[in-house]
Parts: C-alpha cells; structure tokens; sequence
C-alpha cells in the first residue's frame, strides 16, 4: 500500500530537487518551455485549482518518495492530465508509483468526478508506458518529434482513460495494493 499526502511547505524544497534532477526533469515538460520548477513555482502550482499534487509514500515508511499529480483540471470538460515523479530511485522497480498513480486515479474519477484523464510519455521511456499500461491506460495516439533531449527530438505516446475503463480495473487495484 502506499500513502499519498497533501504537498506542504516542508516537502516543496525536496520535492522541486526531485523535479530538477536531469533524471526527472528530462521527461517532463510544464508549459512555457519549463521543465524544471523552483520551491516557489511548486507552491503556486499546488495552490492552483488546476493543479492536484500529491506525495506518495510506502507504507513501511511515512518518507515520501515521489510526486504525483492532476494538471489542467477542468471541472466543466471534466478532464486533467496525469503526471508522476519517482523521486527516491532506492524504490525503483517496487511497484510504489504504479500504487501510487492509482491511489490518484481513484480520487480523480471519484472525489473530482473527472471522466477522463490524459497521459503522454517520451517514447524511450519504458518505465513510465510500464506505469500507465499497468493501470489501464490506452495507447490513443503520438505527437512526433515534439519531445527534445539534448540534441534529439523524439515522439510523445499519447494515452487515456476514461472513468468506467478505471472503475472496471477494480482486480487490478486489489491485486497491486
């Protein structure tokens, strides 16, 4: 199990070095050609409406090790974009950002009422697609050559979800908790 928890102040400054390491930061992209937030930016993003970040622990430890987040919520169209950051890389490959990302899903399908959710990963980034197929997320498309690292450009993989696909993932929750 993991435990999301709200982003406060004593967790902004550990959290935007998560975001700045080039580990991280590479894969990210925050509108305005910014890929990298300070403390201050991540605090007025959290406080935005738009925006539903969360911390993300692992049960045995109350540590967070990660952010995961909503961006461009939209309350009429119902519909946000999801984001994750893995941030202690000790805990790769444990499952705890797949559990996390659901913990996520179920209060953005249920508490926000949203009916879909938007994703996109770097097509290199196979741990990222491994996180978005685990928890049902579908392949709906790819922007080419929109994603620069260094001196490539490479494609974006576009995925979705909709509220009654999430909602029918209910074994898979149960089994990855």
């Amino acid at each position: 199990m993991t435990l999301l928890r709200k982003l406060d102040d004593d967790w902004l400054t550990t959290a935007a070095e998560w975001l700045a390491a080039e580990e991280n930061y590479r894969w990210l992209d925050f509108g305005g050609d910014t890929q990298i937030l300070t403390p201050l930016l991540l605090k007025v993003m959290a406080q935005r409406d738009t925006h539903y970040l969360r911390l993300f622990a692992p049960r045995e430890n109350a540590r967070p090790i990660g952010l995961v987040g909503l961006s461009d919520i939209s309350p009429w169209f119902k519909t946000a974009t999801l984001w994750y950051v893995l941030g202690d890389k000790t805990y790769l490959a444990r499952g705890h950002t797949t559990r996390a990302v659901l913990e996520l899903l179920d209060h953005g399908f249920g508490r926000l009422g949203l009916q879909a959710i938007t994703a996109w990963a770097v097509e290199i980034n196979v741990a990222s697609i491994r996180v978005l197929e685990k928890v049902g997320f579908r392949p709906i498309g790819r922007r080419r050559c929109c994603h620069r690292l260094g001196d490539r450009y490479l494609d974006r993989l576009l995925f979705d979800l909709l509220a009654h696909e999430h909602r029918s993932t209910a074994c898979l929750k149960a089994s990855n908790r």
